[in-house]
């Protein structure tokens, strides 16, 4: 069987070439090294040649990085969650209009979703005489879009639950407290082999979890968190751990002394942005071992 290589996109660092045979079916993918990584090796007047001369220099290097190539059903679960969130931008865009619009002609509603109901209703009412027909008219529209945003969101959110009731890797990812469907399909999705970094710290590092650093001379100082990697599963780390805050302010947190006496001495948002650091390198434990949730020592006894 005769194999033929097609380069997935241009021919450059960290894009993949891919072997098919001649039926078209994929037989081979190799690991693609990151192109920031060798852009700091590339010398002036940016061509072909010394393009190819930074790449053949950076994939000597011994600490040079390289990612494994995601598999088709975890880029169709990523479309699922990018084309998912998209919609919700969508569906929050639309909102705004509806609520600024109407607006204009004195009619408000409570922030949430049962206001925007009443602003439709109020759009859908005849007698409303403070609505100009032209108004009316376009207010209609933006509610039917609305309402057929909402309807495709619910339908990727009945697949995103199929995709993660048929993972293993999902299911078991689902049993750490703040980490539901969403966010254990995303990781499953985004993370093609967790053993290639080394440690919790890098894979959070990876997410943009981390204190920024700035020492030097031997002294150590620590910013904000660095915003780097994916922002996507790092604000669902950040609800997740925001909706934990949220349980253990409820129903009290005497069975989380870590998160406790964080909570006693920092702000809600400081404590979340660490427990979802916590929650990463947890994600990251399991995924590179293999292993299942175990409850800590403190809610055990």
């Amino acid at each position: 069987m005769r194999l033929v290589t097609k380069p997935v996109g241009k021919p450059d660092a960290g894009k993949p070439h891919v072997r098919f045979d001649e039926r078209g079916e994929e037989t081979e993918r190799a690991t693609s090294a990151s192109p920031r990584l060798s852009s700091t090796l590339l010398k002036r007047q940016k061509n072909d040649s010394t393009d190819a001369e930074a790449i053949c220099e950076a994939v000597t290097r011994p600490n040079m990085r390289f990612v494994p190539i995601k598999t088709i059903e975890q880029q169709s679960c990523l479309m699922l969650h990018r084309v998912r969130h998209l919609f919700i931008r969508q569906q929050t865009a639309v909102i705004n209009s509806i609520r600024a619009y109407l607006a204009e002609f004195g009619v408000v509603a409570p922030v949430g979703r049962r206001g925007v109901e009443q602003l439709l209703e109020v759009v859908a009412d005849p007698a409303e005489c403070r609505l100009p027909e032209v108004a009316r008219a376009c207010l209609a529209a933006l509610g039917s879009q609305l309402r057929a945003l909402k309807a495709q969101i619910l339908d990727f959110d009945r697949r995103i639950i199929a995709w993660h009731r048929s993972n293993a890797t999902s299911k078991r990812l689902d049993a750490i407290p703040g980490v539901g469907p969403a966010l254990a399909t995303a990781l499953v999705a985004s993370v093609a082999d967790a053993n290639a970094f080394r440690s919790g710290r890098d894979f959070s590092a990876w997410v943009g979890l981390v204190p920024k650093q700035n020492s030097s001379g031997g002294k150590d100082r620590l910013g904000s968190i660095s915003k780097q990697g994916d922002r996507y599963l790092r604000s669902l780390f950040t609800a997740g751990a925001l909706a934990v805050i949220r349980y253990a302010k409820i129903h009290g947190a005497r069975h989380r002394p870590w998160l406790t006496a964080l909570l006693a001495r920092r702000p809600t948002k400081v404590a979340a942005i660490a427990l979802a650091n916590k929650l990463a390198r947890m994600a990251w434990a399991m995924m590179a071992r293999n292993e299942c949730y175990r409850e800590p020592a403190a809610l055990t006894a």
